[in-house]
């Protein structure tokens, strides 16, 4: 069915969570339904203190319906969830003053100013007015705001308002911070910036879960991944033990004229060690090998004299794109869940 070395079926979702008296997060069977339709179906995964897990899905994979209930958002028909030992159903007012949230939707008032944001989320979280004024200054020259923090936020750009977004959520100082799609929608230069801030979070000691359809987001900050599809954890591991799932490395060749294709992949199938891959709008095929340069010399002499003109060619270890197509039969897509709505970054204050 994959391109890619295994299939679905044969990848291992890796062995059950073990509690650590050290983990952050604790998620434990947890179930949602809407209806007829399960959100999540028996969803496991710890997050241990000072440390960073990327939980990653396709759409509609139910990772903003775990940050929703770890963040006391949504309520779980079943299972249970603890956040620095505190249940988040039982304890949800002591979990909201122990966490920070940056939805997929920067939640902020276009109409203060930059300060004002910060110190009106200040004094959500009860600090005295002195406090939050001094907390918003350190916050606003963290990230590189220093000189809009008199400007209305609605003359920020995107990539100011993220930042702004994410320094409302960490006002008073959470132990954990929860970042759903964090970089959705940004530029790449605004998309490097904002993975060195969070990068410096973690370093600092900040219990991190980061959603995430961008996998180079993934494979550059989490030290563990998570990877779920309708509802359930279908692998865990870290980014090198997920790719050493999958196995092997691709050809791949890309050419200008789709219509070769076909004839392609029959002088290529018998190098190829599982079906090969043909995307035909990006007139590209790939195919999974073993072996080295040599199978790339041998690929290029089966293709001599075929009516293809090659535009591309490479050799290439597999990355977490393929993870997901071998996983999930799909590759990501970078755009919100179905049926998510803005969340406040100052949602887990009230």
């Amino acid at each position: 069915m994959h391109a890619i070395g295994k299939s679905v079926r044969e990848l291992s979702v890796g062995p059950p969570t073990v509690r650590s008296m050290t983990d952050a997060i604790v998620v434990e069977g947890l179930v949602k339904r809407y209806g007829a339709t399960t959100a999540l179906d028996g969803v496991d995964l710890t997050v241990a203190e000072g440390s960073v897990l990327g939980l990653l899905g396709p759409n509609g994979a139910g990772k903003t319906t775990v940050v929703r209930i770890l963040t006391t958002l949504l309520v779980a028909d079943a299972g249970r969830a603890e956040v620095v030992g505190l249940d988040v159903q039982q304890d949800a007012d002591r979990v909201r003053a122990a966490i920070g949230l940056t939805g997929q939707y920067a939640a902020v008032d276009e109409y203060l100013t930059g300060s004002e944001n910060l110190e009106m989320v200040g004094r959500l979280y009860h600090l005295g007015k002195a406090e939050a004024r001094r907390r918003a200054g350190e916050l606003l020259e963290r990230f590189d705001l220093a000189d809009a923090a008199n400007r209305p936020a609605k003359t920020y750009s995107g990539g100011m308002r993220r930042r702004l977004d994410i320094a409302a959520s960490l006002i008073n100082r959470p132990r954990v911070l929860f970042l759903d799609e964090p970089t959705t929608g940004l530029d790449p230069r605004s998309r490097l910036a904002m993975w060195e801030f969070i990068a410096d979070l973690a370093d600092g000691g900040t219990t991190i879960l980061l959603t995430t359809q961008y996998l180079e987001e993934a494979d550059r900050l989490a030290d563990r991944m998570v990877v779920i599809d309708h509802g359930r954890v279908i692998a865990r591991g870290t980014g090198d033990e997920l790719k050493a799932q999958v196995g092997g490395q691709r050809l791949e060749f890309t050419v200008t004229n789709a219509a070769v294709l076909p004839d392609m992949v029959q002088r290529l199938r018998p190098l190829a060690t599982d079906e090969p891959h043909v995307d035909e709008p990006g007139r590209r095929v790939s195919l999974p090998v073993s072996g080295g340069a040599e199978v790339l010399a041998e690929a290029l002499r089966r293709l001599d004299g075929s009516a293809a003109e090659i535009v591309d060619a490479g050799l290439r270890r597999p990355d977490l794109d393929d993870v997901f197509l071998a996983l999930t039969g799909r590759v990501t897509e970078e755009t919100g869940e179905a049926g998510d709505e803005p969340v406040t970054a100052v949602g887990s204050a009230r």
